[in-house]
């Protein structure tokens, strides 16, 4: 399979099917240096040349501040696809590691924190638009979190209004999965950056992910079933298929 054609066109049937881009729209993509951020960042640049509606891209790099990240593998990176690179400096790092000393995870409140910066950012750098490299296994994973923990049918949306912002939350790598991700990183000859964060390990959403490991070896399409069934429920913003 040509993964070089395949991934731009599954970034540009989620940007047309869910409305994501308008004309003159000016997108944010946040980049970490993770496959699937960089993916998404050059499959949209692809995309970006042919597609009918108009639009800007610019990558922002939200720094949490702990200091190990080389930046100038990402400044290559987006100088080699020819997109700008914004890098936020914050103190992320530091207000997580209080959590870490009270002995909680603090997955949740980085991640509410880093979204809050990319969105600041953006708007400040004239976007309103945030690209968010949630993937068609993210979709699945958080649908089974929400079931497990909270005992409701519920997942992130393909496009969600910020309304006190005005900007547009967009998830252009939906239909995506981990292993077609790898296969267009290795045809790029891209690699990803490691993971900055030194908390970074077991969580929950990898043990949804080992669930559906599991699963996979009874029932080898599962992952498909319950993006199919989710793509045909009115759940949070999801297009039922016709």
């Amino acid at each position: 399979m040509d993964y070089l054609k395949r991934m731009p066109g599954l970034v540009r049937k989620a940007l047309q099917d869910f409305g994501m881009i308008k004309d003159g729209d000016c997108v944010a993509v946040g980049l970490s240096g993770g496959k699937d951020s960089m993916t998404m960042l050059s499959a949209m640049k692809q995309v970006q040349r042919y597609y009918p509606k108009k639009f800007n891209l610019k990558a922002i790099y939200i720094d949490l501040g702990y200091g190990n990240m080389d930046v100038s593998r990402l400044e290559a990176f987006c100088q080699k696809i020819n997109v700008p690179l914004v890098v936020v400096p914050t103190n992320i790092g530091e207000i997580t590691s209080l959590y870490v000393e009270k002995g909680d995870r603090p997955c949740s409140i980085c991640a509410n924190l880093r979204r809050g910066a990319l969105n600041n950012a953006a708007e400040a750098n004239g976007c309103n638009v945030v690209a968010l490299a949630h993937t068609k296994d993210d979709v699945v994973e958080t649908m089974l979190m929400c079931l497990f923990r909270e005992g409701r049918i519920s997942t992130f949306s393909p496009v969600t209004e910020l309304t006190r912002t005005g900007i547009t939350v967009i998830r252009p790598l939906i239909f995506a999965d981990e292993v077609e991700i790898i296969a267009y990183m290795k045809a790029c000859g891209y690699e990803a950056i490691k993971n900055s964060c030194p908390h970074d390990g077991f969580t929950e959403r990898t043990e949804m992910r080992l669930l559906l490991e599991n699963m996979a070896k009874q029932h080898p399409d599962i992952k498909n079933t319950i993006f199919g069934a989710i793509r045909r429920s009115k759940i949070d913003g999801w297009n039922p298929l016709v």
